[in-house]
């Protein structure tokens, strides 16, 4: 592996960080509290689809947080849940915050898949402007404006599909699980311009809920309908037109079309060590047959790099403020 990396220094896949033009060890002032939306009759707004497994620790900071950025509705499917999942959306849901169902009775190959299958016949999704299918160790790092969803579709207004390439970050030299914010935690990542490995720039969907496309998948929704071939819009985080690339399949960016200057998919896919031990006891969601080994840990800990981009969003995700 160590002559692989040398190998790779000396040629094009040279890990970097010399890519668009946003400064990102530098902490901008705080977003303001962006006010409450409000929805067109029957609409649901900005959805997040999502589905979980023994994720207690960390649902109300995700929940907080990309509701400040202007997420409307939650739909959570759980599986096989020990550690109090199923309680703390089972209450959110009573305070009318998320949407909650149970998919222990999953069929298939995965509870994923059979979750977003069922997923697509639910009146919040059927009635969503924007679709987005995200995990909760996934974060929309809105980089342009005052750092919210309505920002970002202001500077793409003509896009139908946001490829939101993730940003992988490392586990910071943190051990224990900390009752802190995991976006204030970890903040060493992976350079922006990473072709190898194929893991770095893989990217999740968010979509105008159109009818374009009849099924959605882990990263991106897919079987695009005839009629629509010249109605979607594919655009990179850059607000940069990718369509030609992206529009039947795909789920990772390439050189030529990766982007981060208005938007990136910040994945805290190790948090610390022990948050890590945890999730490979868990075992995947989509690739259930898959384990989660040290191979993984190797191929998602980064930290060459620092982004504290998503660090002003903070004060809007803390308790008793507008998040």
């Amino acid at each position: 592996m160590k002559v692989n990396h040398q190998m790779v220094l000396s040629t094009q896949f040279r890990p970097h960080n010399n890519l668009g033009a946003v400064n990102e060890e530098e902490l901008g002032a705080a977003y303001a509290p962006a006010p409450a939306r409000v929805l067109k009759p029957g609409s649901t707004g900005n959805v997040i689809v999502g589905c979980m497994k023994n994720e207690a620790p960390y649902i109300v900071e995700w929940i907080a947080y990309h509701r400040a950025i202007g997420v409307d509705n939650f739909l959570i499917y759980t599986n096989d849940c020990s550690d109090g999942t199923d309680a703390v959306l089972g209450r959110l849901q009573e305070m009318g915050v998320i949407q909650h169902r149970n998919n222990d009775n999953w069929k298939g190959n995965s509870p994923q898949q059979y979750a977003l299958n069922q997923a697509m016949k639910e009146p919040v999704i059927e009635n969503a402007e924007w679709i987005i299918h995200i995990d909760v160790d996934e974060f929309m790092n809105v980089r342009t404006g005052n750092g919210t969803l309505e920002d970002f579709f202001a500077a793409v207004p003509d896009a139908t599909n946001v490829a939101m390439t993730w940003r992988l970050f490392g586990h910071n030299g943190v051990t224990q699980l900390r009752d802190e914010f995991v976006i204030d935690q970890f903040d060493t990542c992976a350079p922006k311009y990473c072709p190898k490995p194929h893991t770095v720039w893989g990217f999740k969907t968010m979509f105008r809920n159109i009818g374009a496309y009849a099924k959605l998948s882990c990263h991106r929704p897919n079987k695009l309908a005839q009629p629509f071939e010249d109605k979607v819009k594919w655009v990179n985080g850059s607000g940069r037109d990718m369509t030609r690339d992206a529009a039947h399949n795909g789920w990772r960016s390439s050189k030529k079309n990766v982007g981060y200057d208005l938007l990136q998919l910040n994945h805290y896919a190790l948090r610390s060590a022990e948050s890590f031990l945890i999730k490979r006891q868990r075992g995947r969601a989509l690739h259930v047959d898959r384990s989660i080994g040290i191979n993984y840990w190797i191929r998602m800990d980064w930290s060459d790099f620092r982004d504290i981009t998503i660090k002003r969003n903070i004060p809007a995700c803390a308790p008793n403020t507008n998040g």
